[in-house]
């Protein structure tokens, strides 16, 4: 019940090409975008900050820095992550987006608390405060329209693709947009007499790009420790399920995330007196269902004749040829040769179904003398909970 895998037909070569080559042009292009945007950004901001006397800038400048470390991750986690699947990786390297996304929230909330810290620190000497030049102003609104235009582009381009990495990362440039809109009041107001605004800008900044931060890292984190899917999801896959033909029941179903998929694992009651070949059929069907509709990367059905968690074991009982051996010591002289035996390990006990050769009805006493002894020793049987008798057809 697997996804198709290529790993093993692949070349070394050919592993590094991308699963979703698509998703993976678009992710570089606009990450490229996003670097020119932070490194133009960063040099403007903390040059400006520095000759105008700016904390606030300069913070929102340590900001853009941060930023343009994370394109560089992204580019690295899209060129990794979008790897195909192989034999180390079966579930392919889509956590590398996970891992990248959790480097990047720690890093920025490690950031966000320094910048606090510092601003804060600066606040306790109000004697030392300066007033900021007029030129910052406008490196300040130049760096919010900017960034609220690269915030809007990065954004359609993480929809279009669906990538969590890029939607946090577009995100990522919103808070930046937010906290240049910041800086900008608290440079306006250092110009208009009241000087300690742009230290409570910078103290700020610091505070949105440590809850932006954090905010990424425990998303990372859950994902990392296998959480699953939302109630509702799980409520949809499960509908999906039962709606399959065959599916009688479901009695477990696990969910947990893959980066922007999931992976599913569900046991599915069937009849228990199907063929083999019927119940994979009904699995197989359950499982396309849930391909087809969710954006899920892979479904493991279990099939099960009955409710694992309310029946008893059936583990403890014997294998099949040991179960034959006895019931031919039960059934002695009694048992024709020549019959075939299914077998239905259910609730902790055997059901058998023997189909006799149609030789053997044309001696209806025989056989009735036979589905008697068989009663007979149901009722005390430690194995056997029933045993029937069917006329065999002839295999043409």
């Amino acid at each position: 019940m697997k996804n198709h895998t290529h790993a093993h037909s692949h070349s070394i070569a050919a592993a590094f090409e991308p699963a979703h080559p698509e998703r993976f042009a678009a992710a570089r292009r606009s990450t490229w975008v996003s670097i020119f945007v932070n490194l133009l950004l960063t040099l403007a901001q903390l040059v400006g900050g520095f000759f105008g006397k700016s904390q606030a800038l300069m913070a929102d400048g340590l900001h853009s820095l941060s930023d343009l470390l994370a394109d560089i991750m992204v580019l690295f986690a899209n060129r990794h992550g979008n790897r195909h699947a192989d034999a180390n990786h079966p579930y392919g390297h889509a956590r590398i987006e996970t891992a990248a996304t959790l480097i990047l929230g720690v890093t920025l909330a490690v950031l966000g608390g320094g910048l606090l810290i510092a601003a804060g620190m600066r606040l306790q000497h109000p004697q030392n405060l300066q007033s900021v030049q007029p030129f910052t102003l406008w490196v300040a609104l130049f760096t919010l329209l900017a960034k609220e235009g690269l915030f809007r582009y990065m954004l359609a381009v993480a929809k279009r693709v669906r990538s969590q990495m890029l939607v946090a990362n577009a995100w990522h440039a919103r808070s930046d947009a937010a906290s240049s809109l910041v800086v900008l009041l608290g440079i306006g107001g250092n110009l208009l007499g009241y000087t300690f605004l742009d230290l409570i800008a910078a103290a700020v900044v610091g505070v949105m790009i440590a809850y932006m931060g954090s905010k990424f890292a425990l998303e990372a984190l859950s994902e990392l420790v296998d959480t699953g899917l939302s109630t509702e999801d799980v409520e949809a896959i499960r509908a999906t399920l039962q709606a399959t033909p065959g599916v009688r029941g479901i009695h477990e179903l696990r969910t947990r995330k893959m980066a922007d998929n999931a992976l599913v694992d569900a046991h599915i009651i069937v009849d228990p007196k199907i063929s083999v070949s019927e119940g994979h059929y009904i699995a197989e069907a359950a499982r396309q269902a849930v391909l087809t509709q969710y954006h899920v990367m892979d479904v493991m059905v279990h099939i099960d004749p009955e409710d694992d968690l309310q029946a008893k074991p059936n583990v403890h009982l014997p294998h099949r040829e040991a179960l034959l051996k006895h019931l031919t010591q039960c059934l002695g002289e009694n048992l024709p040769l020549g019959n075939r035996t299914l077998l239905h390990y259910l609730d902790g006990k055997v059901d058998a179904d023997l189909f006799l050769d149609a030789a053997v009805y044309q001696y209806p006493a025989n056989v009735e003398a036979l589905q008697r002894k068989c009663d007979e020793i149901i009722q005390h049987d430690e194995y056997f909970r029933a045993i029937h008798l069917h006329r065999s057809h002839a295999q043409k």
